[in-house]
């Protein structure tokens, strides 16, 4: 995918490593990134973290914040930025975690909702939620554009 290769390319420059924490997505984003050759340069590691349990055991996500806000929310992802900067030797981090549907979806949180947040080891961090349209496939290929796309961003904006 040639939005990864434009990724790597911004992190060699810089000479950063990208560490990612995934959940609707389950392992896209480690995918596109890792199918760049020479990608073992700038990208460190992924945690697929499909359970709460998984978020909770692999990345130190809060249980109050599960219970409270939900996996799919804001807060939840910035913790996953949180523990894969402290759990990698990154200094880049994205996190995605959403209902990618057919099922699953609430009034709060319909099929389509996706939460991002990206950080920067220095201090950098960004989310934001999505409403997503499409199928299961279509909301996760969107969710790893809008997470990688979100990479560029922040490494643009620093």
């Amino acid at each position: 995918m040639e939005l990864g290769s434009r990724v790597g390319e911004a992190l060699a420059a810089r000479g950063l490593q990208l560490a990612t924490a995934e959940s609707c997505t389950g392992g896209w984003v480690g995918q596109v990134m890792t199918m760049v050759p020479g990608s073992s340069a700038w990208y460190d590691r992924g945690f697929i973290t499909y359970s709460n349990r998984a978020k909770q055991e692999m990345l130190g996500v809060l249980a109050a914040t599960l219970r409270q806000d939900g996996a799919v929310s804001e807060a939840t992802v910035r913790e996953m930025v949180e523990g894969t900067l402290a759990r990698s030797a990154a200094q880049v981090a994205l996190a995605v975690s959403g209902v990618a549907g057919p099922g699953g979806g609430s009034p709060g949180r319909p099929v389509g909702t996706v939460c991002l947040a990206w950080g920067l080891v220095s201090g950098a961090r960004r989310a934001v939620t999505l409403q997503l349209p499409g199928d299961r496939d279509t909301v996760r290929r969107a969710s790893v554009i809008a997470a990688l796309w979100g990479v560029l961003d922040l490494l643009a904006k620093g």
